[in-house]
């Protein structure tokens, strides 16, 4: 399935190094507001060590990890709503995505500019929520000039629609972010169908300097502070080691660099793992000698949905899934093991697909 995370913050605060880091895409990274003005899409691989140990176990022709697509957007300026600093072009790109990873500048240095001249990760982060929101209302104004037209008719749906969305715009204009918003189930499809900027759910990441990898800084403890209230994920980024981490070539290079930083693993495994979980996804694999392959899909999605993100063919004739949990085939070894053992289980299309499973679809079309 095609998923996409957006890399948004003002000018300067270190989403093209991270995107370059993430991605290894190299794109142009420079000290000066709007280095990035066309949006840079990169592939993300997702890193996950079952992968390898399936594989390690089957030694299959190919492998196949799964992937996230990231957007690198432009800096988002003050008047990003109406069009400075090509906002608009911006705020499109932002519209495109599944999720917002939110990059906050939490790091002194003299050598790198700031466009409000001063660091303060906070004021930041409300200059993007306010142009979001600028635009949020812009088009929930536009929905609500039609619902009035549609209500003329008298239809209580159209009514309740109209009250709906006056009910979310009184909620933008004193500041709320929709993904706030406590909707009842009809108004949080109305908000679905609006597909608002500040609906996206969200992740903070906060760029810090080396010495701040750890346990952050005054600038990370105010941030903080000031999302209690939004139920989001923070994490703490170094651009700069991840950019170093980057450009190092064998995996014995990073290992020993990471030891050496005292960090268990890369910032961007951090980051893509938090996206996984702000998606709600999981991921299952298929393990043959030919291909060791791992698939994303919802949490929550049953047998044929998850065979449909294989092929559609799948999905419209299947049958059954043979599934294995993934504990049970590296405890045994193989799937003719796992067979041997009666731990392999027959499921039908009512069956919700857990993390991990290693699944083998039966389909007739």
């Amino acid at each position: 399935m095609g998923l996409k995370c957006g890399i948004v913050g003002l000018p300067n605060v270190g989403k093209s190094t991270l995107f370059n880091a993430l991605t290894s895409a190299k794109a142009l990274a420079a000290n000066y507001p709007f280095a990035t003005k066309d949006p840079n899409l990169g592939v993300i691989t997702v890193p996950d060590p079952r992968l390898d140990k399936l594989a390690e176990l089957v030694n299959p022709q190919k492998v196949q990890p799964t992937t996230i697509d990231i957007l690198d957007i432009a800096g988002l300026i003050k008047g990003a709503s109406k069009g400075e600093g090509l906002g608009n072009q911006f705020l499109a790109n932002i519209r495109e995505v599944d999720a917002i990873v939110h990059v906050v500048r939490c790091f002194d240095d003299g050598n790198v500019v700031h466009v409000d001249g001063s660091v303060d990760p906070v004021r930041d982060k409300e200059v993007i929520d306010m142009e979001l929101l600028f635009k949020d209302i812009e088009t929930v104004e536009k929905r609500i000039d039609r619902l009035r037209k549609q209500a003329k008719s008298g239809k209580k749906e159209d009514q309740r629609q109209l009250q709906i969305a006056e009910q979310i715009k009184d909620a933008l204009d004193n500041g709320t972010l929709a993904r706030k918003l406590e909707l009842e189930e009809d108004g949080q499809e109305l908000l679905k169908d609006m597909f608002l900027l500040t609906a996206k759910p969200i992740l903070y990441v906060c760029n810090v300097d080396e010495e701040s990898i750890h346990e952050g800084n005054a600038y990370t403890q105010a941030f903080k502070a000031a999302i209690e209230g939004e139920n989001a994920e923070v994490i703490l980024i170094s651009a700069g080691i991840e950019a170093d981490i980057a450009q190092l070539e064998s995996k014995e290079e990073r290992l020993e660099f990471l030891e050496a930083m005292g960090l268990a693993e890369p910032g961007v495994n951090k980051l893509i793992q938090s996206s996984y979980k702000l998606l709600n996804l999981i991921t299952y694999f298929t393990a043959g000698v030919k291909e060791v392959r791992a698939w994303t899909i919802r949490r929550g999605w049953k047998a044929p949905q998850a065979a449909g993100v294989i092929h559609t063919d799948f999905e419209k004739g299947f049958i059954r899934a043979e599934v294995i949990k993934y504990q049970d085939f590296v405890a045994l070894g193989s799937e003719q093991a796992v067979k041997e053992a009666g731990k392999m289980s027959v499921e039908g299309k009512e069956y919700v697909v857990g993390d991990g499973d290693v699944m083998h679809f039966r389909f007739n079309v």
